[in-house]
């Protein structure tokens, strides 16, 4: 799978691309067909406690599948958007068989 990582108005270190590199790479332990992977970090409202912000897209054949969250750190919402695309591939597999 090739992996796209864009961190938006921040520079991310090492350690944060390799973390979100590795978990959605473990995707493709559930739906063997992803062709690609876009992950884009963004920090939005300073003010706000809950300001980092994940969005990963994958391409699969056929579709994309789409996970966003906002939480207190990027490796949080990173965790919760790769839960959401589990999902969603497991209803595309069936929806492939079915």
């Amino acid at each position: 799978m090739n992996t796209k990582i864009q961190s938006i108005k921040f520079d991310a270190d090492q350690r944060l691309l390799a973390f979100a590199e590795e978990k959605v790479g473990k995707l493709d332990k559930f739906f063997d067909g992803i062709v690609s992977a876009e992950i884009a970090m963004s920090i939005e409202n300073v003010s706000d406690e809950k300001n980092k912000v994940v969005k990963i897209r994958l391409d699969v054949p056929g579709t994309g599948l789409f996970a966003e969250n906002k939480c207190k750190t990027f490796e949080e919402a990173i965790d919760l958007n790769v839960e959401v695309l589990k999902k969603q591939l497991a209803k595309y597999k069936e929806k492939l068989r079915g």
